[in-house]
């Protein structure tokens, strides 16, 4: 990241990065001035948590079918399944934590990895010790060790604490690019990652109702296509940084699809 002032503003002024941020704005504001968003707003967030949860698992690797994930209520089997719970309760959880994220994002990257392990794990809700495994097949990137680890979270947490001018875009890819990088907790790093963006994009005020799932754009456009542009983001240059907020920038765009798609659907019935 950039070492001036305001790194994020700075990343926001990257080539092609205002034009993300622009696509993104009116794929939100198409939603949100759907007629159904005026009267049944409600159910399309709880549409819109069941479609994030299900895409953020899918790249976890527990791909389910939406439906499966809707009509099951047990997530303690298998390890799909438990992912998939932890996926949903991350969504759930996410939304009690805004209005400490501002103040201590720490605490609540805590929270949310202790939330996904859900299991009497000594090491769940707190960042790994050296030595300690990290548990992320899907990113094959070199993991930074405890120290490094540590002062980077610190460094998200002060600029996640200053505020700036950054568009919450921006944020939100940064917030999710250095978790995923970093991978902090010994499990579930993915899952915490695209929580703590759904987080920034509510919090920011972009998705206050939190109907634009990013999970679920993150999940349509493939693990492949996830994993390349993280390493853009890993890899530190601007072409790099630029091309991963442009792919969460996608994502925005196609969990708002979908959920423009639901008022749509929801309309036709009431017609």
């Amino acid at each position: 990241m950039s070492t001036t002032a305001d790194p994020l503003a700075a990343l926001g002024a990257l080539p092609g990065v205002a034009d993300s941020v622009d696509s993104v704005r009116k794929a939100v504001d198409r939603v949100y001035g759907h007629r159904i968003m005026r009267r049944r707003s409600n159910e399309i967030t709880s549409e819109a948590a069941l479609r994030g949860a299900r895409g953020s698992a899918a790249l976890s690797g527990a791909d389910w079918a939406l439906e499966e994930v809707r009509r099951r209520s047990d997530f303690s089997g298998d390890g799909e399944a438990r992912t998939i719970g932890a996926a949903l309760r991350l969504t759930a959880e996410a939304g009690q934590l805004l209005s400490i994220w501002r103040q201590s994002p720490l605490r609540v990257l805590a929270r949310l990895h202790l939330v996904a392990a859900a299991e009497n794990d000594e090491a769940a809700g707190r960042p790994r010790l050296a030595g300690e495994p990290v548990d992320e097949p899907l990113v094959e990137l070199d993991a930074p060790d405890s120290d490094e680890v540590a002062g980077r979270l610190e460094g998200l947490s002060r600029l996640i604490i200053a505020g700036g001018s950054a568009p919450a875009l921006v944020t939100a890819a940064v917030v999710h690019g250095e978790l995923l990088s970093l991978r902090p907790f010994g499990s579930h790093n993915g899952l915490v990652a695209r929580a703590a963006e759904r987080i920034v994009l509510v919090g920011s005020g972009l998705d206050p109702k939190s109907v634009c799932p990013a999970e679920a754009g993150h999940g349509e456009q493939g693990r492949a296509a996830y994993v390349g542009a993280l390493d853009g983001y890993a890899s530190g240059t601007p072409e790099g940084m630029a091309a991963w907020i442009a792919h969460c920038g996608r994502a925005v765009e196609l969990g708002a699809r979908e959920s423009t798609a639901v008022c749509e659907a929801m309309q036709r019935g009431a017609a």
